[in-house]
């Protein structure tokens, strides 16, 4: 994951700042049980600035999570942690980790209002939401051409039978990652797949593809298209 971000994020290293140990702790405290080790390792490189990777109105750092829970702002809950508060107060669905759903030495993001109790799923483990994020924001959306469609499978884990199609491509993956989310890079192309977890939209997933070059792009799903491990639905 680091060799990812460094790669792909332009200053991060120079830019990202991690929170002190004594912070990490307060956090865990809070948590009533030990980090996830992804979490714990985001903390430790980003947890008191994301640099370049900061979301808009979304703020990851230790600092803003221990401020809401000492403000009352968010109560302490068995189930989830605050990771992230969302500061656009006309949609104000914060960050949380769920215990009840953990993967991978991670556990998935899900949204919701600080004492709501209704969730809206994101992704199912924080490091592909911020995997997703970086070569989404660096790589698809500055490279000259891009695509955007949905695939559909006949089962939910179809994407691994698009793994050997995409590598046959010289793609690779750079994260491991679960059945709601595929990472493919290649130096001139890009593709990423997520769908949301638990919200009962069957065997289907949205994808983003850019790349230096049309016919490239064109090839690519042309290939995804003839393997028919899954249908295909161009948008743009």
């Amino acid at each position: 994951m680091e060799r990812l971000l460094l790669r792909t994020v332009p200053g991060l290293a120079e830019q990202w700042r991690g929170a002190a140990p004594a912070t990490i702790e307060k956090l865990e405290r809070i948590a009533g049980r030990p980090l996830p080790p992804f979490y714990c390792w985001f903390l430790r490189r980003m947890g008191q600035s994301m640099g370049p990777m900061a979301y808009p109105t979304l703020d990851f750092s230790a600092e803003r999570v221990l401020a809401c829970y000492a403000q009352k702002l968010v109560k302490p809950e068995p189930r989830f942690l605050l990771i992230a508060y969302e500061s656009d107060e006309m949609m104000p669905l914060h960050l949380f980790y769920d215990f009840n759903a953990p993967s991978r030495n991670d556990a998935m993001v899900t949204s919701r209002e600080a004492r709501g109790k209704e969730l809206t799923d994101a992704f199912e483990t924080l490091r592909e939401m911020l995997a997703w994020g970086a070569l989404s924001l660096f790589r698809i959306d500055r490279a000259p051409h891009s695509s955007s469609g949905s695939l559909k499978g006949d089962t939910p884990d179809f994407l691994m039978d698009l793994d050997p199609v995409m590598s046959s491509l010289g793609f690779i993956q750079p994260i491991p990652t679960g059945p709601f989310c595929r990472l493919y890079e290649r130096p001139d192309a890009v593709m990423v797949c997520t769908g949301t977890p638990r919200a009962g939209t069957g065997n289907r997933r949205a994808f983003d593809l850019g790349g230096n070059n049309v016919g490239s792009l064109r090839r690519i799903l042309g290939e995804i298209s003839s393997a028919r491990v899954a249908e295909l639905q161009v948008k743009k």
